[in-house]
């Protein structure tokens, strides 16, 4: 249901970034820095082969710019801002698309100050396809993502890691209590940490894997996972967005096989769910967005409310959705609000310093959807969308 008595927004056109990008995974978006530029790096490009580039998006002048590259090309790695203004990046795949896949075991730091990227250790395992999430301390807790099992098979992975800015090298952290990639994470208002759905594999021989709908929590003075509520149904390659009450809402994505790696899924989800972190916490069907859509992007705006953004479905043959839609968490309905002016998928969203939401890069169209039937067309254009 959609209630359409706010100001729906507008979309405009920003400078296009000095690439075309995908950036699939739950945390290989943008970040905002300090000085309030946002940065972005790595990805894959239409043959998703990982790339070492980095750019920087200057809000006042509305243009892109390269920066140093990384020091190892990856894709479906995490992009985390430090809390003191550093960006940690870590894991990923390298190398051009394969199965089994490269997972990285390195990390490194770019330091806005001297705009140099240096090393920061190695992972106790090699993953891609993780969540890490800022934690109150400072460090950062890095969980699950896919691994390689051996010469031929992957496996998706129950560990979990911190990285202390202030401390050399990575340290355990306790195990989750399901195997989970591909999946997004919520830094909790109290501390915790919420993981909800993803992607398991289910054999050992090509890729393939089921959606999931356990939630779980990690409280970082003790050290612990806690099984909280369950997802109403299995979700990959959806979002969750903590709102001001501490709930979290949970957007699209799909049950079926795809979505693991960048490729689309023709059984988009179109249910929203929220999450109530008292009594153990609990899941409550939300009313449904306007359409369904996966690898998608959502991000709560100054006003509280909710925007998404993008995805796909692969029903149409046609990658990346321009529509987007509001949240109103008052009143638990949605508004359709304008269209990007690109269609996009696997893209980048971030809201700036001012309230304006920047998104960039992503895949237009898929496979028989693009003009030579080539496995992606993408996109170097950026946008803003504007209150």
């Amino acid at each position: 249901m959609t209630d359409d008595r706010r100001d729906p927004g507008r979309w405009s056109a920003a400078g296009p970034l000095p690439w075309e990008r995908i950036l699939s995974g739950a945390a290989s978006g943008a970040v905002p820095l300090a000085d309030g530029r946002v940065m972005l790096a790595g990805g894959a490009d239409a043959a998703l082969t990982a790339q070492d580039g980095t750019a920087f998006f200057d809000p006042r002048g509305g243009s892109w710019s390269p920066g140093r590259p990384l020091g190892t090309a990856r894709r479906m790695h995490s992009t985390t801002l430090l809390a003191d203004g550093r960006v940690l990046v870590t894991g990923g795949f390298t190398g051009a698309n394969a199965y089994p896949v490269r997972p990285l075991d390195t990390a490194e730091v770019y330091d806005p100050a001297s705009g140099d990227w240096s090393p920061a250790g190695r992972l106790r395992e090699a993953r891609c396809g993780h969540s890490a999430t800022l934690l109150p301390d400072g460090s950062v807790l890095v969980a699950g993502g896919t691994g390689r099992r051996s010469a031929d098979s992957e496996r998706t992975l129950y560990s979990a890691e911190l990285f202390d800015p202030l401390l050399p090298g990575w340290s355990k952290a306790a195990d989750m209590t399901d195997a989970r990639s591909f999946h997004p994470a919520a830094a909790l208002p109290d501390g915790r940490v919420l993981v909800a759905g993803g992607w398991v594999a289910t054999r050992r021989d090509r890729r393939a894997g089921a959606a999931l709908a356990y939630g779980e929590c990690y409280d970082p003075a003790t050290d612990t996972w806690t099984p909280t509520g369950g997802l109403t149904g299995p979700r990959a390659g959806h979002t969750l967005t903590v709102l001001a009450d501490g709930s979290v809402l949970a957007t699209g994505g799909s049950d079926g096989e795809g979505g693991a790696d960048g490729r689309l899924d023709p059984y988009s989800k179109a249910t929203v769910e929220r999450w109530h972190p008292e009594a153990g916490g609990r899941w409550t069907r939300e009313h449904d967005m306007p359409c369904g859509r996966t690898q998608h992007r959502a991000v709560r705006l100054r006003t509280g409310e909710v925007l998404v953004m993008g995805g796909g479905n692969d029903l149409l043959g046609d990658a990346g959705y321009r529509s987007a839609a509001r949240y109103h968490p008052e009143t638990r309905r949605w508004t359709q609000v304008p269209g990007m002016t690109v269609g996009r998928t696997d893209f980048a969203a971030v809201v700036l310093p001012d309230g304006r939401v920047l998104v960039a890069g992503g895949t237009v169209r898929s496979g028989p959807a693009t003009p030579t039937g080539a496995p992606h067309l993408l996109t170097a254009t950026s946008e803003l969308f504007v209150l």
